[in-house]
Formats: structure tokens, sequence, C-alpha cells
């Protein structure tokens, strides 16, 4: 097991004096947010084709990784359930610095919930105008912290408590990956496995120097309409795409199940909503479950029900005004964005779906897998990882043929991995496997 150098033992965070922040530019091969990118596309520009797959380490630490691992100015970050974050060297693992932040909330203190215990959970975002990697704690008492790490040495910078607006603390889970847009760091909440207590779906904004007005926006609705997909909020220009799980109403439209604009400030600009979204609320087949993400034009939208629906990017429809929609799959997690084709997640599979410049629809090939987490592009291959029996494959993008499949291990639910340098990354139940090319 790789042990923490001296200099990155862990310190108390409220004792440490914190740093000052200072802009650290990316450098090609970095992966600094959830797939790769702010739009999520999960493609991997830079990445080098591999050879044949071998295991290069496994790092044991201190709790599960749910979060995707980030690469910046060589060193792979995590963060685990065990509210610790994590810089590990990349070619053999060893940490370089580590910081706990607290003690996480354990499963027997919560009201409902699948993770114990529940700590750090979505996937941190690194800034580089501050040289920050920011991350959402939740601490025992079911409080929830925003940090901002040094990325260079794991000094803390920024603290702050970040609470939804209503509800109670417990109910709420972090699990939709950070975004950065405009200088503040936007921050999903959804509620626990189980949709158990009082809790609304919340997105809050903070400013990545901790100071200031935290902005809000909450779906009005009087309970549930979680916005809990790990794939978290997609970037598109200066708003946030946002895919919304099911309310509690079944009678008149509340803003859950559906897919909404957010503007900066988070004010709602535009939503889109399923002409069967009462029927989807009452029976959980929302359309928060996946990332939707922009094509072109075009705005693609899937959940648990198995409709893809394809929106105009720029005027959502409203209820029932989706530009086109097909049978796909239940989706879950976020895709995989190429030009003008997308690669779903399913529950059972992984599916590729193309779009047309006029708008039509067309299901590709399909790859039968027992869970299907969510795919990266890179390297000539789509990846993707069946978490049922923790092996990853790798795929041709033009007609899903297997290429290359190796074990990597017990993963959380809906794991994804990240590329960079040669090499690929993934987050496990008790810490991170790289992979390289023989």
């Amino acid at each position: 097991m790789p042990q923490p150098s001296q200099s990155g033992a862990p310190i108390s965070p409220l004792t440490q004096a914190p740093s000052a922040p200072h802009p650290l530019p990316l450098r090609p091969g970095d992966w600094p947010t959830y797939h790769f990118d702010g739009a999520r596309t999960g493609a991997a520009p830079d990445f080098s084709r591999l050879g044949a797959l071998r295991n290069a380490w496994s790092a044991r630490l201190d709790g599960a990784v749910y979060g995707e691992p980030l690469v910046v100015h060589g060193r792979v970050i995590v963060a685990t359930e065990s509210d610790t974050v994590y810089a590990l060297d990349p070619t053999d693992g060893h940490v370089v610095w580590q910081r706990n932040l607290g003690a996480p909330v354990p499963g027997t203190a919560l009201p409902c919930g699948d993770i114990d215990p529940l700590g750090i959970t979505g996937t941190p975002v690194y800034d580089p105008a501050t040289g920050l990697v920011f991350a959402v704690a939740e601490l025992s008492g079911g409080r929830h912290e925003l940090v901002g790490l040094n990325a260079a040495d794991g000094a803390l910078a920024v603290r702050r408590e970040i609470e939804p607006p209503s509800g109670d603390p417990l109910a709420y889970q972090q699990r939709g990956a950070l975004a950065l847009m405009q200088g503040r760091v936007y921050v999903a909440f959804g509620g626990l496995d189980g949709d158990c207590s009082d809790y609304v779906g919340t997105v809050l904004s903070v400013a990545t120097t901790g100071t200031g007005p935290i902005a809000s926006y909450s779906v009005p609705t009087p309970r549930l309409g979680g916005i809990w997909t790990p794939g978290g909020l997609a970037v598109d220009g200066s708003r946030l795409l946002v895919g919304v799980g099911n309310g509690e109403s079944t009678t008149s439209y509340d803003g859950s199940d559906s897919v909404l604009s957010l503007d900066a400030s988070l004010h709602r600009t535009d939503f889109f909503a399923p002409s069967t979204w009462a029927q989807d609320n009452a029976d959980d087949a929302d359309l928060g479950s996946m990332t939707p993400v922009r094509l072109g034009p075009y705005v693609f939208a899937d959940g648990k029900s198995g409709i893809g629906y394809l929106l105009d990017a720029a005027h959502f429809g409203g209820s029932g005004g989706a530009r086109a929609q097909a049978t796909v799959c239940s989706a879950f997690g976020a895709p995989a964005v190429a030009g003008m084709t997308v690669y779903v997640p399913c529950e059972d599979g992984l599916q590729e779906v193309t779009v047309s410049e006029s708008g039509g629809m067309g299901l590709g090939w399909r790859l039968s897998l027992q869970a299907a987490g969510s795919p990266v592009i890179g390297g000539g291959e789509v990846w993707v990882i069946d978490y049922g029996t923790g092996e990853l494959y790798g795929l041709d993008p033009g007609n899903g043929h297997l290429q290359q499949k190796v074990q990597v291990g017990p993963v959380p639910h809906f794991v994804t991995p990240t590329l960079s340098g040669g090499r690929i990354f993934v987050g496990t139940l008790d810490g991170v496997t790289a992979l390289a090319g023989s």
C-alpha cells in the first residue's frame, strides 16, 4: 500500500492556515473535471492508442472512490467516502499528499441510502484560475462543506458550509459531479437511495474565492425532484444543462422529471418535460438519472424510462415539446459524445445513437453488459466498465467490436474511467487502479 510522505500527512483543516490561491494553467493530458470537460463529452483528444492493457498499480486508500479521478499537473487527484482527498503519483500510485476533512456520516445515522460511510461522493473539479481542487464533503451530523485545496500540496484555501435552503440535511446526498463556470463552483443535490425523508432537488453556487452570497435554484416541488446523476451538471456556453428526477406530484406539473437550462445566476431560462411526466413521477421513471449533453444544435437526454429525447438547444419546448424521441434504453450516469454520435450508458449495456443535422435519431451498435458505467472515448476506442463484473472494455467506436477487456476489481455503481498520459485510472471500492498499455 502506498504511504504518504511526511509532508503529506493529514493536518486538521480547522487549524491549518489557508494558503493563497495562484493560477496553475492546464497542460496537455490533464483531466480537470468529470468526463474531461464542462460539456461532459468524455472525449480525450490527446490520448494515444494503447496496446494490450495490464495492471500498472493499485493504491489502497481509506475508503471507496465514487467520483471520477482527476489528473492535474502530473497528479491523480481522488476523494474518498472517508472524506479524504488524495494526490497520487501516476507512475506508481504513491501518495504525494492527502488531506482529511473530517468524519463522514455512518450509514446507521442516515434515514436510508446505500453508501456507508457517506463522505465525498461527487467528482471534484479543478480550477486553473486559482490552482484549487474543489470538493464537497458530507460530514458527521449531515453537514455539507465546500472545500478548495491547493492542487500542488493539498493546503486548505477555501472552506464554506453549503446547505440546501430547506429540508432535512441528512436526507440530502451530493452525488453529482461539481461544475465550474464564470468563476463559480456549481453543486447539485439530490436524495439518498430510497428517496426517504424531506429533500428538494437543488443547485447551489459559490465564488471560487469562497466569499460572497451563495446562489441557489430549487425545483418548485414540495418534495423530491433530486438532481443526482453522477455526471452532474453540463456546462453549455454560459448556461447549465440539468437533469431533474421525479417529483411527488402526479396531478399538476411541479417542475420535476425535466431537463432545465439554468443561467450563471441559477435562474431557469428553459425547460423540457415529457408529456408522460405524471406517470414517470408515479413510477420513479425520471430524466434525472443521466446528464443531458449537447450535440450540435440539439440537446440529447435520456433517463430511467428508456426514451431518448432530442431537444432544440435554442428552445427546449416545454412539456411534450421534444424535437424527436425514440426508445433507446434506461440510462444512468453520463454519455460520451463524438460529433453527432452519443454513446449511452444503459442499465444493461452500451448503446450507440447517431443524430442527423435534420434532427433524426438512429440506433447503432449495442453491447450487452451486466451493468454499464459511463463511457469515455480516447486512443481510438470507447472505454466502458461493467460495474457488475468489474471489467473494463475497449471497443471499436465504429462497430462496437470488442478490442480488449481487463479485470479491474470491485468498483462503485456508475463508475467511469479517466484517460491521461497513456494510462487509464479507475476509482474502486477501496482506492484507485491504474492500467497501462504493454
